[in-house]
């Protein structure tokens, strides 16, 4: 069975896995990542591959920013600001040896899912991991879809009103990231507090009626911003990515209000399954893998 090192490089941490075929982990770690240059980067991520050279048949990574994966380009590299116009797969192969892929993070969810988790009997697609901000894929053909110019899916950039300007407070990153949550939270409870989304659902799960409300309030627009991305794209399933998708409160709000949207249309439209995605902390791990296997079979 064949084996591969993945790398998740977030803001924060590169996590890597030396992962098989059948998404056995034989072992997983993490480094910090590097935020000041791309020579850093490149060794950093080649000190990982020195560690597992020869037990590897290749090489997949899932990186934030606008990527083409078939050409292995970064047009923009999200909070690795030297990353930009980088053919990236290119550079890393002259300290890393072997076959490399490279993947758009929220992408690489998508096809954990498409691949080995909740979307595996799909044609038509999304996915949305409410995270710090708000990462989308769409899948099309039971692939992920890129588009013409690979940013098919940043919802992250949808305006939630049409009064102002464009201002990140309108932006669906802004009102359903973590961030949106606890603002929804703190005006239930009409506090200024801060809370962990942990202490959150713990609040909610001990049945404290207004938290439950400020997270209806949050789920009813993560459902009306769905709601407009299945009336153009079809859905069949959409998949919720993203720490706090692991909260089946969550997932059963965003229902209701799903299901409230539809009982008041005056016309008959599919209305598609909203699932949490299998695969949480390693999604990235696993999707990056699945997009190798796909580019190399």
């Amino acid at each position: 069975m064949k084996t591969y090192l993945t790398l998740d490089v977030g803001g924060s941490a590169i996590k890597y896995a030396l992962l098989q075929e059948d998404l056995t982990i034989l072992e997983k770690s993490s480094v910090p990542t590097p935020m000041d240059t791309l020579e850093n980067f490149i060794e950093t991520v080649g000190k990982i591959y020195d560690q597992f050279q020869d037990q590897i048949d290749g090489m997949a990574l899932s990186m934030p920013g606008i990527i083409d994966p078939e050409r292995g380009y970064q047009y923009t590299g999200g909070a690795l600001r030297y990353i930009d116009k980088l053919e990236t797969v290119e550079v890393l192969k002259k300290r890393c040896p072997t076959n490399i892929t490279i993947g758009n993070d929220a992408k690489c969810a998508a096809n954990a899912e498409i691949g080995f988790g909740n979307l595996q009997d799909i044609q038509d697609g999304a996915v949305v991991i409410l995270g710090t901000g708000i990462g989308g894929c769409l899948i099309k053909d039971h692939k992920v879809h890129t588009g013409k110019h690979f940013s098919a899916g940043e919802f992250s950039f949808i305006k939630t009103n049409n009064l102002d300007p464009f201002t990140w407070n309108h932006a669906w990153c802004t009102r359903n990231g973590i961030s949106g949550l606890l603002q929804r939270v703190q005006e239930a409870l009409e506090t200024d507090k801060e809370y962990t989304g942990i202490e959150i659902f713990e609040m909610a799960n001990k049945g404290n009626e207004k938290v439950i409300a400020g997270i209806d309030a949050f789920a009813k627009e993560v459902a009306t911003q769905i709601f407009n991305v299945h009336i153009i794209f079809d859905c069949e399933k959409v998949a919720i990515g993203g720490g706090i998708s692991a909260q089946p409160l969550l997932i059963e709000l965003i229902n209701k209000n799903m299901n409230e949207i539809f009982d008041n249309l005056h016309f008959d439209v599919y209305h598609p399954e909203i699932v949490p995605c299998k695969f949480r902390n390693d999604a990235n791990l696993i999707g990056a893998l699945y997009q190798h296997i796909q580019t190399f079979k």
